[in-house]
């Protein structure tokens, strides 16, 4: 929050952030709505739900891209007025004679060709927030953004659901035109007083390797930082656990739902999502300063804790024990995640971060829905109870994983000590 008061650049850079996040959720949101109405429409959900996965599988090529880019303002700039475009011409389409599943492709294709170009933003944006605020803030600003991005995101999913009762498609396409329009402008005031202050970073070296040979660098100056892979492939599994645990303790109270069901199915639902963003957003924004000198190794070992207790409560099926552990679980992993990218800046070069920054943020996606879809698997063939054991047998391996490794670390830091 301080950083966010006192830092011009960093605020206006935000601001751009969070402006672009609601628009896209609000459009999601109205796309979703009018897909729902088609026909054949767990086909086209599904369709969108691709398209919106898809641009952050390619992290990593879209920041390798970012690092070769020389002037990144500049092209961060056209990138929000091409998003804008794109926008309004979804907005036409709209308001326009076309409609059912003509209208839902053509809007499906344009979204994705715009998230592409929001996920190569997001990687031009790494290395100069990095110079706004300097090496030591990072995780601060880093967690600041998330935490509020998943605020605004939660917030703008209830008011999307009232605009759409008086405001058509056509209109929200519109607007959500309008805040890359907005982002634009704060991005081109930014990059003006950023080139202003440091004219030699118009002109500073970029990456000139190629894309495998940019990767392996990465690879090899993360795994040259003891133990930073290890808690990479550690944070990456939790995030998979987390995101297990969302779809299995919906079936567990959809077969209990006299024992764990707060009021209506539907709002114990939404009650375990808004705790879980809660706290993420939480330990992003709090936890950061709260935690500041806990090592991740430490915060992993908590983590990993945490998700064998959620777990166990599930197994007992106890919804009033589960909810606060699952809080609690959410604030160390919204906290893990910034913490990680001040490692990550500290431990590779600046002009391969947005690469680096890629590959793991690729490792940490696809981890969600491989874990999701094993463990899902495994309950619909073999029985809940069978995959929350199978579950929490994975949990202790990370466990006693993470041990092991901060064990090494610190007998080979006592070693070259003496």
């Amino acid at each position: 929050m301080d950083i966010f008061i006192k830092n011009k650049d960093y605020r206006k850079f935000t601001i751009a952030s969070f402006l672009s996040g609601a628009g896209n959720i609000l459009f999601y949101l109205a796309l979703i709505t009018y897909a729902s109405k088609l026909r054949n429409y767990a086909l086209a959900i599904s369709l969108i739900s691709i398209s919106e996965s898809v641009p952050q599988i390619f992290q990593v090529l879209s920041g390798y891209l970012a690092d070769r880019t020389k002037n990144k303002f500049k092209l961060m700039v056209w990138l929000a007025v091409i998003r804008f475009g794109l926008y309004l011409i979804v907005g036409l389409l709209f308001a326009s004679g076309f409609a059912g599943w003509n209208l839902v492709l053509a809007v499906i294709g344009i979204n994705l060709v715009s998230d592409i170009a929001g996920s190569y933003s997001g990687g031009l944006q790494m290395p100069l927030i990095v110079n706004i605020v300097g090496n030591d803030e990072v995780a601060e600003a880093e967690g600041f953004v998330s935490g509020i991005n998943g605020i605004i995101n939660m917030i703008a999913q209830f008011i999307g659901s009232g605009l759409l009762l008086f405001m058509s498609y056509s209109s929200l396409a519109i607007f959500n035109a309008l805040t890359f329009l907005a982002a634009g402008v704060l991005f081109a005031s930014v990059g003006r007083n950023y080139y202003k202050t440091r004219p030699q970073e118009e002109t500073a070296s970029v990456n000139e390797e190629g894309f495998f040979k940019t990767i392996a660098l990465s690879f090899k100056q993360v795994k040259k930082a003891k133990g930073l892979l290890s808690v990479v492939l550690v944070i990456a599994l939790l995030n998979g656990v987390l995101g297990t645990i969302e779809p299995l303790i919906s079936i567990v109270i959809a077969g209990n739902k006299s024992s764990m069901v707060i009021g209506t199915y539907s709002f114990t639902i939404a009650l375990i999502g808004g705790v879980m963003t809660a706290g993420m957003a939480l330990g992003s924004i709090v936890g950061t300063k709260l935690f500041k000198k806990m090592s991740l190794f430490t915060i992993a070992i908590i983590s990993t804790v945490l998700s064998i207790a959620v777990i166990g409560t599930m197994l007992i099926k106890n919804i009033f024990i589960c909810l606060p552990i699952m809080a609690s679980l959410a604030v160390f992993i919204g906290t893990a995640s910034p913490k990680l990218t001040q490692w990550l800046v500290e431990a590779v070069d600046q002009n391969i971060l947005s690469s680096t920054m890629g590959m793991l943020n690729t490792i940490l996606v696809v981890t969600v829905p491989v874990v999701t879809t094993i463990f899902t698997t495994i309950t619909a063939s073999l029985g809940i109870t069978i995959a929350l054991t199978l579950l929490c047998v994975t949990c202790l391996i990370v466990l006693v994983t993470i041990v092991k490794v901060v064990y090494s670390t610190n007998k080979k830091e006592a070693a070259n000590a003496a």
